[in-house]
């Protein structure tokens, strides 16, 4: 069941956007992020959420979409993520997050998919334009972006057949491309 949710939870940038994500939602995937292992057990990361059209127009100017798709800017209009959530690091608390935020994002996204939903990470950001877009007091950090909606586009997983080429592409038809090194290629036995 594991393996199935993890290969159905891929990167999405495509969505339906009239398809709204209540903030109800957005708490039960925070409380999956609050349950998840923490560096020291600090517990240091701080999340904004967002599923208002007003946020969210906060948010999408500053995020930076699919580096491998050189010939798009993001997601049109009606297709822009429904909600968002903004991953801070609490200064107070703690200077260095560890890894807390890919283990807090990945049981969000998990829980996402598990409710229909796909999300997009995103470490590229204008996090300095964030911050004063949402007037995020200095004591927190941005840490990364989840973009968040149910999704628009399909996410095929395919075997990389050359090992200096794992760029993602679509197709003419918009079908998402994204190839994975085989098993035995990330295994080392020394």
């Amino acid at each position: 069941m594991i393996k199935e949710l993890v290969k159905k939870n891929r990167t999405y940038r495509r969505f339906y956007e009239d398809v709204k994500i209540e903030r109800e939602t957005l708490e039960e995937l925070i409380d999956l992020a609050r349950l998840s292992s923490s560096g020291g057990n600090l517990q240091s990361l701080k999340y904004i959420l967002s599923h208002d059209d007003e946020k969210n127009s906060l948010i999408f100017p500053h995020l930076r979409w699919a580096g491998y798709l050189t010939d798009w800017d993001g997601p049109e209009e009606g297709e822009r993520p429904s909600a968002y959530i903004v991953v801070l690091g609490d200064k107070e608390i703690s200077a260095n997050h560890f890894w807390d935020h890919g283990i807090a994002c990945q049981s969000i996204l998990l829980g996402a998919c598990e409710k229909g939903l796909g999300g997009c990470m995103f470490g590229a950001s204008n996090k300095q334009a964030l911050t004063e877009a949402l007037h995020i007091p200095e004591r927190y950090e941005v840490i990364l972006v989840i973009a968040l909606g149910k999704p628009k586009e399909a996410v095929v997983l395919e075997e990389v057949t050359d090992p200096q080429d794992i760029k993602y592409w679509r197709d003419e038809q918009g079908v998402h491309h994204v190839p994975k090194r085989k098993l035995e290629d990330i295994i080392v036995n020394l």
